[in-house]
């Protein structure tokens, strides 16, 4: 059972370099149901998008603005997650998102240079006090197109994005020139592990050539002061109450059973 605490070191990396990896933030008894409620699951979600990349390429997402009674919602509430956003962004969090990403095999497609706050910004969040936690539900790594980043690059401040193919990216004349000048990260990584990651940070995805699928659950946070000054497609503060980092396998475990119940109707 997984039971982080935030660590000096890691508040000090967040705050200097944008991000910090957790190994085996979830363990495998928790990775193995988030994959088992995903595979399930996520074939006929009917609100899943998907995104293309230059080449034409496939990124499958399955997007929640909403809590549920579910596995994904109660790891986005669960303690050794959610008060850890809150202690490193120093204000109440509630939830903003969370997301599955899929990059199939061979042809899952990449995700080009940007900043989540280069899209949060249109939304009417005035700040960029905003952070996520990304868990790997597989392996990722540079064969599977895992995500990249460029440490320190959230002290450069929120970068104008534009449209490119199906994606809005951070203009590209200047990702040129900070790539010339900071360091890129592959965050290579197994499944359980977690990656906190400010709003500001620089990060892309290359294309999954690999033979397997890569998923990965993706929680974002707001700050209750940041609440956006309009309305948009992602929801305003709502208070969130923190779960017991027990409740993350209980309730997996409980929905995993729910679903065998429906598929032997």
């Amino acid at each position: 059972m997984g039971c982080y605490r935030l660590s000096s070191s890691d508040a000090d990396a967040f705050r200097e370099r944008g991000f910090f990896v957790v190994p085996g933030l979830f363990d495998q008894a928790e990775v193995d149901v988030l994959r088992g409620v995903a595979l399930a699951t996520l074939g006929l979600d009917p609100n899943r998008l998907i995104r293309h990349d230059a080449e034409g390429n496939e990124t499958l997402l399955s997007l929640r603005n909403e809590l549920r009674d579910d596995v994904f919602s109660a790891t986005v509430r669960c303690e050794r997650v959610a008060a850890t956003v809150s202690l490193l962004l120093g204000d109440e969090v509630y939830h903003y998102h969370h997301k599955v990403m899929i990059k199939e095999p061979l042809v899952g497609g990449a995700w080009e240079w940007h900043q989540d706050y280069g899209y949060w910004y249109q939304n009417g969040c005035l700040s960029p006090d905003m952070a996520s936690c990304m868990v790997a539900i597989t392996r990722a790594t540079p064969d599977n197109g895992c995500v990249e980043v460029v440490a320190g690059s959230h002290a450069l401040g929120r970068m104008d994005h534009v449209e490119v193919d199906d994606q809005v990216c951070a203009e590209p004349e200047r990702v040129q020139q900070v790539l010339r000048r900071m360091e890129v990260v592959p965050l290579d990584l197994s499944p359980g592990d977690g990656v906190f990651f400010h709003a500001n940070l620089l990060h892309r995805s290359a294309k999954n050539s690999s033979s397997e699928p890569r998923l990965s659950l993706i929680n974002c946070y707001n700050t209750r002061t940041n609440d956006p000054y309009k309305q948009h497609h992602h929801p305003g503060y709502t208070p969130m109450s923190f779960l017991s980092d027990e409740d993350v396998l209980s309730t997996g475990l409980r929905q995993l059973e729910q679903l065998k119940r429906e598929s032997e109707l």
